[in-house]
């Protein structure tokens, strides 16, 4: 199956929430993808992110993750995952704040300054320390984290033309099958 990094990958708002919606379908275990478990894929996403990031300013070009910390930028985007989705649906847990914390500085200590693993450390660090948290949320038709910038606070999906014309279009074909006798 062919693959590509579209903006449409970086839809999160931060590097953080797009390294912790590489794993497509998250909560359905039968058709869960992992877009870091394909090495190339893994090692196409700093530049595509220095692309399509929406805080591609604050880091420039991004180097890959190395051979030998890649276990750890792994730990360290489920933990970005286990957190968020949890402060989001509940308001949080400090364990798993800790946990992501740890996480964190344990790829600020080991990663090279300037590769996608330190950026995204420091991008964690922003998001915890967001001054309106109420704006992250969960996709309402992929389960992707993002950060809601719309005016109102009213934005239900990650990228409107992705999911957004998904759910309506679902919408209006489930309306249309009620209506037909």
């Amino acid at each position: 199956m062919s693959f590509s990094w579209t903006p449409h990958r970086f839809a999160g708002g931060a590097l953080a929430l797009d390294v912790a919606n590489s794993v497509v379908l998250r909560d359905d275990s039968a058709r869960r993808i992992d877009r870091f478990a394909i090495g190339e894929q893994m090692r196409g996403f700093p530049q595509a992110a220095a692309k399509f990031c929406a805080e591609r300013a604050l880091f420039g070009d991004i180097a890959p993750v190395s051979a030998e910390n890649e276990t750890d930028f792994i730990a360290l985007r489920e933990a970005i995952d286990l957190y968020f989705r949890k402060r989001i649906l509940d308001g949080g847990d400090d364990q798993l704040l800790a946990a992501l914390l740890e996480a964190t500085a344990r790829t600020l200590r080991n990663a090279s300054p300037g590769s996608l693993a330190a950026a995204t450390a420091h991008s964690v660090l922003r998001l915890i320390a967001m001054p309106d948290p109420q704006r992250m949320k969960i996709c309402g038709n992929c389960g992707w984290l993002f950060i809601d910038r719309s005016k109102n606070r009213s934005r239900a999906w990650c990228d409107m033309a992705v999911c957004g014309n998904r759910a309506k279009a679902n919408r209006h074909y489930r309306r249309k099958k009620e209506e037909t006798p």
